[in-house]
Order: C-alpha cells, then sequence, then structure tokens
C-alpha cells in the first residue's frame, strides 16, 4: 500500500522560514517525480515546485522561485520544500506527490499541511 505524508506546515510571520517534508512508502521512490503543490482557498491548485528522480533538475513556479528550494533523499525516500522569506499569499494547504510518467497524470498525492503566514 503506498502511502505519502507531509508534515512541517504551521503559522509563521512574513518572511520567516518553513520546511516541508514529505515521507513515501510502499513504492519504488526512486521511479518518481516528485512535486509540491499548494491550493489556497478559492483558488485553483498550482505545481510550486518539481524535482526529477535523480535530483539533478528542478523547476519552480515564478512566485516561488528564489526563495522555495525543492529536495529529496532517494535513500530515505523522503522529499522536502525549503520555504524562505515567505509572504502571505503563500498561505495554503501544500500537497506532496509523485508521477511515474512525466507526460502522464500525478499518481499518488499526500494529504497536504497547512501552511500560514501572517503579515
Amino acid at each position: 500500500q503506498v502511502r505519502t505524508v507531509e508534515s512541517g506546515g504551521g503559522l509563521v510571520q512574513a518572511g520567516g522560514s518553513l520546511r516541508l517534508s514529505c515521507a513515501a512508502s510502499g513504492l519504488g521512490f526512486n521511479s518518481y517525480l516528485m512535486g509540491w503543490f499548494r491550493q489556497a482557498p478559492g483558488k485553483e491548485r498550482e505545481k510550486v515546485a518539481e524535482i526529477s528522480r535523480t535530483a539533478r533538475s528542478a523547476s519552480y513556479a515564478d512566485s516561488v522561485k528564489g526563495r522555495f528550494t525543492i529536495s529529496r533523499d532517494n535513500a530515505l525516500n523522503t522529499a522536502s520544500l525549503q520555504m524562505n522569506s515567505l509572504k502571505p499569499e503563500d498561505t495554503a494547504i501544500y500537497y506532496c506527490a509523485l508521477q511515474l510518467d512525466p507526460m502522464g497524470r500525478w499518481d499518488y498525492w499526500g494529504q497536504g499541511t497547512q501552511v500560514t503566514v501572517s503579515s
């Protein structure tokens, strides 16, 4: 059974930092692309960052570029999202997801973790 669990969300003041973690089990972790998504109230879900299977490449939404860093540890089956210089508009539920086929859907999702940035 595949499990994907996020942790590390919370309440932080603008300008602060948080580190989100994602732990996956029940699958061949290093076969999957990893992504972080977020969804704010009343808004569509957006992809924040994505990292390749080998962690050699990563991409970011323009809104977080230079502030967020995605990483993964294939030995531990974990991925992280380091979020610095947080802004109130970063407030959302953050989800990690795994994708086997880069041209396909995202296969597995976590339950999400709330990030709230106060002004």
